[in-house]
């Protein structure tokens, strides 16, 4: 367990909001995959990673088989994912991942709380050295497991050898999360598969290189921007370098 663990409690990376917007942002991917590849899950592993997600977010059945229904036929090329970046209030560097079908719309709104708190949007890349992009994935842990020799048959995907495990009070259960290559997705993802691992989410985050030290006031102003930026429908994700 090392910084991306540290990274994910302190940020509280998985703040969602409420139900429906949650709801509504899983939906979204799911237009995305069926779009790429298909309506059939056993066909579509992307697809089949995202409704992983959804039972764990416990979104029901009827949303999930309506979401790919209306899916069907779309053109993937009306949703595009974008990743917004700058420099928020105190100089702490914040990711915006988006999925949206008006980026006119969406940078708007983007820019509109950057500059709200006294930051600065700026160009597409131009932060990326703050942050290391992985593809992450969270499945239930079997007994016995040897996480050492998993890692070790996963390096040649990329996978991280630091990683999460989190156990739930409630029943017991253990949860894994590993980092690795994004471009290894795939494959990652049919080797959890392929050993009957049960993932409860995949997908792909930013985590940052080196964490920044702010003061209870700083964070106080920074939680606000981020919640602000969270309000929008586009928005999927937020990431900072706050420590």
């Amino acid at each position: 367990m090392g910084r991306a663990f540290e990274f994910r409690k302190a940020r509280k990376l998985k703040r969602w909001g409420n139900m429906a917007k949650t709801f509504t942002r899983l939906g979204k991917q799911i237009a995305i995959a069926v779009a790429e590849g298909g309506p059939e899950p056993e066909n579509n592993s992307r697809l089949r990673a995202i409704i992983a997600t959804c039972k764990h977010e416990n979104m029901p059945k009827d949303n999930i088989e309506r979401a790919i229904k209306n899916a069907v036929g779309k053109d993937k090329n009306s949703w595009k994912t974008m990743t917004y970046e700058g420099y928020g209030p105190h100089g702490i560097a914040v990711f915006v991942d988006t999925l949206t079908d008006n980026t006119t719309r969406t940078v708007a709104d983007v820019r509109s709380i950057f500059n709200k708190f006294s930051g600065t949007l700026g160009t597409m890349g131009s932060l990326a050295y703050l942050f290391d992009h992985y593809a992450q994935f969270t499945f239930k842990k079997k007994d016995g497991l040897d996480m050492d020799d998993m890692i070790l048959e996963l390096i040649d995907f990329g996978v991280n050898d630091e990683y999460d495990e989190e156990e739930d009070e409630e029943n017991g259960e253990t949860t894994i999360t590993i980092y690795g290559d994004p471009k290894s997705f795939a494959q990652i993802q049919k080797y959890l598969e392929d050993g009957g691992f049960e993932i409860t989410a995949a997908e792909f985050t930013y985590v940052p290189n080196d964490l920044k030290e702010v003061t209870d006031e700083q964070r106080e102003t920074i939680e606000k921007m981020i919640e602000k930026l969270e309000e929008f429908d586009d928005v999927q994700n937020v990431y900072t370098n706050m420590k």
